[in-house]
């Protein structure tokens, strides 16, 4: 299980030093690195991280300055390279499906950090269990999704929740109010 107190506490007194002395530029703590919130644990029965599409096109990678600190970082900023997927996005994702804790399993029984589904994990040729081939696991899934809605984050992200064809069927989000709220979480963190 991964610890962020003291990170967040760093970062926190970091941008009060920033504010008080009208420094830099402050980024709210959520945004600057992973906090220790629970993951919700319910999910659309069977949907979960469904289908597997193909990995190609490029997308731009934002700033990084918003990302979590140490080894967790950089193993986003390495699938994110990787992957040509925005680091941000990985982060908002990984915040929002598990707190970043490597222990998180849900009801529906996803994984790790990026909550892989066993399946998805193995058709992606990684260990869910392991917190590196997670990250990179989620961060390639992601990058799949993307490809197959066209750069569209927001059908991706609902994608990663309620699977590909739930957003087909939809033609967007899902009127689940699951997924619903996760694109909301996922696209806020990610702003």
């Amino acid at each position: 299980m991964m610890d962020f107190n003291g990170i967040n506490t760093v970062m926190q007194r970091i941008a009060d030093i920033e504010k008080r002395f009208g420094v830099g530029t402050t980024v709210p703590p959520y945004q600057r690195g992973l906090s220790t919130g629970s993951q919700q644990d319910e999910k659309t029965p069977a949907a979960v991280h469904q289908g597997v599409g193909s990995a190609s096109s490029a997308g731009k990678l934002h700033n990084t300055s918003t990302l979590p600190k140490g080894d967790f970082g950089s193993m986003i900023l390495a699938a994110a390279k990787k992957y040509n997927v925005d680091p941000k996005l990985v982060s908002a994702v990984a915040e929002t499906e598990s707190g970043g804790n490597q222990g998180a399993v849900s009801s529906a029984g996803a994984v790790g950090v990026m909550q892989l589904m066993p399946d998805t994990a193995a058709a992606l040729g990684v260990n869910p269990y392991d917190e590196g081939q997670n990250i990179e696991g989620g961060t390639q899934y992601l990058r799949q999704l993307l490809d197959s809605f066209n750069g569209d984050v927001k059908k991706a992200v609902a994608a990663y929740n309620a699977g590909s064809q739930a957003v087909r069927d939809y033609n967007g989000v899902p009127p689940y109010s699951e997924t619903q709220n996760y694109v909301n979480k996922v696209l806020d963190l990610y702003q």
